[in-house]
């Protein structure tokens, strides 16, 4: 399986899953976002302050997560995209990506509603059937840090109708992503630290 090529710091800090040799398909064809991708996996630490400060638009965790990727010329992207039948185009329009670079699409789902997961995995399946991507990655929050959140007073603020793994796989298992290889991570409370 393909997780055996992440290395050991990722795979303990990390709930991993896979579908249809996406980690292989990165290393091998997408090298240097493989790289960019192990890299901000192996840098990221989940700080208490990130936590306790209430997010706007963006949390702290997608904002470091974006600022790393895109500093390594990653972008968000919005495709335009169109079917035409006979004389009859009809726009097709799509989700931006959060982070995107030579056909790997990344995700960042910390707390929003868990519907974001379906609006995600939707986009890269359309975006694989049309060659505009070739591999999808999620990177989301693990269940177990639901105690981390309690323990602060923010239970309530990353509910269990909020994105975390156990609301991703079984859309994943059920086929939401269709033919496009995924890889999700989750965040794992070993990568918490208490900082000032």
């Amino acid at each position: 399986m393909g997780i055996e090529l992440l290395s050991d710091f990722i795979r303990q800090n990390y709930e991993i899953h896979e579908w249809k040799h996406a980690c292989a398909i990165l290393k091998e064809d997408f090298s240097h976002e493989w790289h960019d991708i192990i890299s901000v996996l192996e840098s990221f630490r989940l700080k208490k302050s990130w936590i306790v400060t209430p997010g706007g638009r963006k949390s702290k965790i997608s904002g470091y997560i974006d600022g790393f990727l895109y500093d390594r010329g990653w972008v968000e992207k919005e495709f335009e995209t169109k079917v035409t039948v006979d004389d009859h185009t009809m726009d097709t329009p799509t989700h931006k990506i959060d982070c995107f670079k030579n056909r790997v699409a990344l995700e960042i789902e910390w707390n929003n509603k868990d519907p974001f997961y379906d609006r995600d995995l939707n986009n890269f399946r359309l975006l694989f059937d049309l060659r505009a991507i070739s591999v999808g990655v999620i990177i989301t929050r693990c269940d177990d840090l639901q105690n981390i959140f309690n323990d602060l007073g923010r239970g309530t603020s990353y509910g269990a109708s909020t994105t975390h793994m156990s609301k991703l796989l079984p859309r994943i298992e059920g086929g939401s992503g269709a033919g496009c290889p995924i890889v999700a991570f989750g965040i794992s409370k070993s990568l918490y630290v208490e900082n000032i």
